[in-house]
């Protein structure tokens, strides 16, 4: 503990406060004035202003639901639990949180980033059969430590700096993509009108557009990484809590979905689209994603086709053959049926010279991003670890 901080439990500094659900089939008791939160409604940002769903008088008083003042951190105690934000308006909430009011001796951002950093721990004090969640009795017992307050205040400043930039060069990467947008439209219209009128011909005449495999093998704590949807992050493949399988599995794999370095693979269950362009630094397979494979004698580039499946022209085009109920996917006839422009081939290389210049600007600002958010990592460990 360092010297003048104190160690005190969330009761000490706080007030845990949850909520519930009125009645759904009670009309009265919904589309009111009142805001009223869920779990899933917490994506990530420090502040909630609004909520999807608002609440009438009537359903806060037969529900005997208690307001969040504004200040108010919420806590998701359940599916999934340790999701954190602070309200800037006041709300009401479903049962799915144990959340605190501080006292005049926490400082709600303080705590806020506190348990940011605690989710793991917050997690192994869940209890429960069906899924996890932990009890406001629980909550109440974690304890925090508290420094003197003007000290909590400089420990925000401090990671809200950090985050500040984390943010500001992420929206420099949103303004790349839509630089590289503004470029692909200028050069070529929109793919699906083609007011320019290219030849026209489908993906699947152009590539060779396979999927990876659809069956299961057994996973194995060391082998070759088997890429699925999930795999596929910020327009690149990430390895991180990917599952792997052993070499018979990878061989029988890749003797049909082989993936080679500059070939594309874009997510087509569950998530769609959001194709990416493989810059292999390792051999894997594929499992449920799309594969566009380039031929030699090839008509198309890699970083063309790839404009045309990040666009929303194409956006469009998948909604409307989205098959599935709860989780949607997209045949891979469908993709492979795809209608395309196509541009004489030294037009789309010039395309391809242009966006590969805005690619290497990409690429700086996401390894600063990285620089960051590791020094943000050690920032939150250094006070709270």
């Amino acid at each position: 503990m360092k010297q003048k901080w104190t160690c005190k439990t969330l009761a000490e500094v706080g007030t845990i406060v949850g909520g519930s659900t009125p009645k759904t089939n009670v009309a009265e008791f919904w589309d009111g004035k009142n805001y009223w939160v869920t779990p899933a409604e917490l994506k990530g940002d420090k502040y909630i202003n609004e909520t999807e769903r608002t609440i009438t008088d009537m359903a806060v008083k037969c529900t005997n639901l208690t307001l969040l003042p504004v200040g108010t951190v919420l806590l998701s105690s359940r599916a999934p639990i340790g999701k954190v934000c602070i309200t800037r308006t006041p709300m009401y909430c479903n049962q799915g949180f144990k959340n605190i009011i501080c006292s005049e001796d926490l400082y709600n951002e303080y705590l806020y980033w506190w348990l940011k950093g605690k989710t793991a721990y917050l997690n192994s004090l869940g209890v429960g059969a069906t899924f996890k969640e932990i009890s406001k009795r629980t909550v109440e017992h974690i304890e925090v430590p508290v420094p003197p307050k003007d000290e909590q205040e400089r420990i925000v400043a401090e990671l809200d700096l950090l985050t500040g930039v984390i943010e500001k060069l992420k929206a420099q990467l949103q303004e790349y993509d839509k630089l590289a947008q503004s470029i692909f439209y200028d050069m070529f219209g929109d793919p699906i009108e083609n007011p320019k009128g290219w030849d026209v011909k489908e993906l699947g005449k152009v590539c060779d557009v396979r999927d990876g495999t659809h069956d299961s093998p057994d996973y194995v704590e060391q082998g070759y990484p088997l890429v699925t949807s999930k795999n596929v992050v910020d327009g690149d493949i990430s390895f991180d809590n990917v599952n792997y399988i052993c070499q018979e599995d990878f061989d029988n794999i890749s003797k049909r979905s082989y993936v080679d370095d500059g070939d594309i693979i874009m997510p087509m269950i569950g998530t769609i689209g959001k194709p990416v362009i493989v810059r292999k630094t390792r051999e894997f397979a594929i499992k449920n994603v799309a594969l566009i494979k380039f031929k030699v004698d090839t008509e198309v580039v890699n970083l063309f086709v790839r404009a045309i499946m990040s666009s929303a022209a194409f956006d469009t085009y998948m909604k409307t053959k989205n098959k599935g109920g709860t989780q949607k996917f997209i045949a891979l006839g469908d993709i492979r049926k795809l209608c395309i422009p196509v541009p004489p081939l030294a037009l789309q290389q010039s395309f391809a010279d242009k966006i590969a210049s805005i690619e290497k600007q990409k690429a700086a600002i996401t390894q600063s991003i990285a620089e960051t958010q590791k020094l943000l990592d050690y920032t939150m460990d250094k006070y709270f670890g």
